[in-house]
């Protein structure tokens, strides 16, 4: 509702570009690898995440309506889970890394034999480091003016499971990992085609996966010294 409200007050100030930010959630549960822009009305979104989702979508189609009753300037933009330096760590609230992190790091300090990890370890997610998110942004609000949705990724996908081994490295905790399987996996798979950034306004990420997983480990170690 936040977003829908402030593209209309927008347009009724006149605002020259409005940039609004979708997410990964909008699309059906079951698209196929990797998700293109098109694939975004084939199906419903995977149950957890749809009213989210939905309500995102939403400004998709204000942002077409918009552009075709009234000629304002609006673009959408469809980002994968983000992480980085100031995420949220709340372990009631956080997403998939900073609470393994979090987890991570306490169960070594504490010496507790092991971490506990939602689902089987077998869904894929895709994750953009936080500062190419702002320059690939930035870029949209720069150089593209359309209301064609636009995903914005890494390219690259991994699974939960690996991601939880290659934190369980960096962070140096040697404990087990114990998988709760009464908690759901949320979608099967997420992996972004990002060809449409890259041709419509020159983004592509720069950051590897272990360089940012590395800066945002560092970033909450010096917050939690």
């Amino acid at each position: 509702m936040m977003g829908a409200q402030l593209m209309e007050v927008g347009r009724q100030a006149g605002v020259e570009k409005f940039v609004a930010i979708g997410t990964i959630c909008a699309y059906p549960k079951f698209t196929p690898i990797p998700f293109k822009e098109e694939d975004l009305w084939n199906g419903y979104p995977e149950e957890t995440n749809a009213p989210y989702g939905l309500a995102k979508k939403m400004l998709l189609v204000q942002s077409q309506a918009y552009r075709q009753q009234y000629g304002f300037n609006s673009i959408v933009l469809f980002p994968v889970n983000l992480y980085g330096p100031r995420d949220n760590s709340d372990l009631q609230t956080s997403h998939v890394i900073p609470a393994l992190i979090r987890k991570s790091l306490e169960a070594k300090r504490r010496g507790d034999p092991n971490i506990e990890v939602w689902g089987d370890g077998s869904p894929t997610r895709e994750f953009l480091y936080v500062e190419d998110a702002a320059e690939g942004i930035c870029l949209a609000a720069e150089r593209y003016n359309s209301s064609e949705p636009v995903n914005l990724g890494s390219g690259m996908e991994i699974s939960v499971k690996d991601l939880v081994h290659i934190i369980k490295r960096m962070t140096g905790f040697t404990g087990e990992i114990v998988w709760d399987t009464t908690k759901p996996n949320g979608q099967p798979r997420r992996g972004l085609d990002t060809s449409r950034a890259e041709k419509s306004f020159g983004f592509r990420a720069k950051t590897s996966f272990e360089e940012g997983l590395r800066r945002t480990i560092e970033w909450y170690q010096y917050q939690t010294r």
